[in-house]
């Protein structure tokens, strides 16, 4: 049976879940999960429903009998097949640990996307990119070239039908202009425990001021660096005893882990932009299964 999810945001006022629900049960539909926000700080409604439809009705259906409903209620929304996985690039540059470990998590299930390319400005990762049988694309970055680079980055994603950018490692500040053109769009890893520590060398500057937790936060991408919505972190405890690359290894594995739940919670919908903040709802039952252990 199709498994189908539904995304809203509107304005707060009454009666929103119940015309949600309504809906679903006309059209024979099965609500299997469902998580729901509102946000009396900006007055807005954030709401995600898993369900199946019983009786077979299809997107198309579903999307053409929504349209009066979000109309009235004023709603941004969409309709998603759970079984579609995303395409994604994958942007890396000499750290390996992330692009290793989605590839992974991608080849055992655990991960509901398809790695559609890799770019990179160095060959480290070629061998390990084309041996998954993926597309691999150096594209070096030089002071001089960098909005050719960026034009051929473009390409890629366009090319490809990419519907996420992943950051994982990529040591090179985007453009303004790429950041506005894929707004949302855009996930990146940073080594360390956001809003603390921004730009070059994290790890150096946590262990000067003496830490005593280190972290990484995973974000959208924005023109302001280091400072797009924050969509997962995590931390791990240190003490005066390491040294600053103690840090550096400890933090390899709290990086991959946090990159791959922030691109886990992207590809199911569960993230909604709120301002200079996310709302990130709890994973739907089953969600995290994967096809296999190896």
């Amino acid at each position: 049976m199709n498994r189908y999810c539904l995304t809203v945001t509107c304005p707060t006022r009454r009666g929103i879940v119940a015309a949600i629900s309504t809906f679903l049960a006309k059209h024979d539909c099965m609500i299997t999960d469902s998580a729901q926000f509102d946000d009396q700080a900006t007055g807005r409604f954030f709401m995600r429903v898993s369900f199946t439809p019983e009786e077979g009705a299809d997107l198309d259906t579903l999307r053409e009998g929504f349209e009066a409903v979000a109309r009235l209620l004023e709603m941004g929304w969409a309709f998603h097949d759970e079984a579609c996985k995303m395409k994604v690039v994958i942007m890396v540059s000499r750290f390996g640990h992330c692009l290793n470990d989605l590839l992974y998590r991608v080849r055992i299930g655990a991960l509901p996307v398809e790695v559609v390319a890799v770019i990179s400005n160095h060959m480290d990762y070629q061998k390990a990119v084309v041996n998954a049988d993926i597309p691999f694309h150096c594209i070096k970055v030089t002071p001089d070239n960098k909005p050719e680079a960026e034009a051929a980055i473009m390409r890629v994603v366009e090319e490809t039908g990419a519907e996420l950018v992943v950051l994982a490692r990529y040591m090179q500040i985007l453009s303004d202009q790429m950041c506005r053109v894929m707004s949302g769009r855009i996930i990146n890893i940073h080594h360390s425990f956001l809003p603390s520590f921004k730009g070059a060398n994290p790890y150096k500057q946590a262990f000067e001021r003496g830490v005593k937790l280190i972290g990484a936060t995973s974000h959208y991408v924005t023109a302001d660096l280091d400072e797009g919505p924050i969509i997962e972190q995590d931390i791990v405890r240190v003490t005066h005893a390491q040294s600053a690359s103690d840090y550096v290894s400890l933090g390899r594995d709290v990086e991959a882990q946090v990159l791959a739940r922030a691109i886990h919670a992207h590809a199911h919908h569960r993230v909604f932009l709120n301002g200079n903040k996310t709302v990130v709802f709890p994973a739907s039952p089953g969600s995290f299964s994967s096809e296999r252990m190896g």
